[in-house]
């Protein structure tokens, strides 16, 4: 089998290398606390977009820091008689998208269930980003607080997010609050991975190919381009002679997915392509072996980052279950 990172037994094994802060569950619980005392100023809004057997809504909620967060919501359509409550699926994009057509969502409402797909603040939807922090703020968004308090990361937020929208849709009358699954690639693999360490109630998560996962790893392989070229234009910028390189790794340790991994009590179906040079596939592994609830990970031996033939499916058969 052709490699670009470590042979798959030892991906089964291995632990990431990214510094874990001392603080990190403490920062974690400050931040939930947080949100909780945010008022979400919930709006639905009926959108342009309908089909028959569905209503469709643009969702806009206050998130910490005061930006409002853009959602597109699908629920099936009500006929009269009791509006039994029933699962929700939350939806995360990619880096630097948006949360989609409506289409994408539609297969789950035909399954009875709602869909929710976020806006990630400050990328390519219409959510709002306030900003207000110190530093560089040129190249990306995970060093986007790195040279302030860590509690003003982007990321921190935008995880925040999707444990609030994940909240606000749970307590509409059509949805079982118990009853909540997550789904996303890349990036919307990391932020379905955040937001089942961050509320309880999604119980089945299906991420693929996760991004966010041991940045240093990621730096160390020499694969901080694309998608990570920030973590490498920041270092050339700011600390060239890497004097504070674990200072550094150590604070982006807030915002790596597998510190919050062992909070994940979901049920949990991964996709990897092993070769994957985007987000390789140890970093992934990093998360994944810190997942202490029932998991899987479906591997493509060769194929990168990219569409995985059937994971789509699997993941609508998967999520069909809650």
């Amino acid at each position: 089998m052709p490699l670009i990172d470590k042979p798959l037994s030892e991906l089964r094994t291995y632990q990431g290398i990214n510094p874990r802060p001392d603080d990190f569950d403490a920062y974690w619980d400050e931040a939930l606390e947080e949100m909780g005392a945010v008022d979400p100023e919930v709006e639905l809004r009926p959108a342009r977009f309908q089909v028959p057997f569905a209503e469709c809504f643009d969702l806009f909620f206050t998130g910490v820091g005061g930006s409002r967060v853009h959602a597109k919501y699908v629920r099936p359509k009500w006929t009269g008689g009791t509006r039994e409550p029933r699962p929700a699926v939350l939806q995360f994009h990619g880096y630097s998208g948006d949360c989609g057509d409506w289409i994408d969502k539609l297969g789950f409402v035909g399954l009875g269930f709602s869909v929710a797909a976020l806006d990630c603040r400050g990328q390519g939807g219409i959510s709002e980003d306030l900003g207000g922090v110190r530093g560089n703020t040129f190249k990306g968004q995970i060093i986007r607080g790195l040279d302030d308090d860590p509690r003003k990361f982007t990321f921190r937020q935008i995880f925040l997010d999707t444990a609030q929208m994940g909240k606000i849709v749970g307590s509409f009358e059509e949805v079982d609050a118990t009853r909540l699954g997550a789904m996303g690639g890349s990036q919307g693999g990391a932020l379905t991975l955040a937001c089942a360490a961050l509320l309880p109630e999604v119980k089945r998560a299906a991420p693929c190919f996760p991004f966010l996962c041991d940045y240093q790893r990621v730096w160390e392989m020499d694969l901080a381009e694309a998608a990570y070229e920030e973590l490498k234009t920041y270092f050339r910028r700011y600390d060239p002679l890497h004097a504070r390189e674990r200072e550094i790794f150590t604070k982006l340790g807030y915002i790596d997915i597998q510190h919050l991994a062992p909070r994940i009590r979901a049920r949990v179906l991964m996709g990897c392509g092993l070769m994957d040079k985007i987000c390789p596939p140890s970093s992934q592994f990093a998360a994944f072996n810190k997942i202490t609830s029932e998991k899987e990970v479906v591997i493509y031996p060769d194929f990168g980052h990219e569409g995985l033939p059937g994971f789509n499916d699997l993941t609508l058969e998967f999520l069909a279950k809650l």
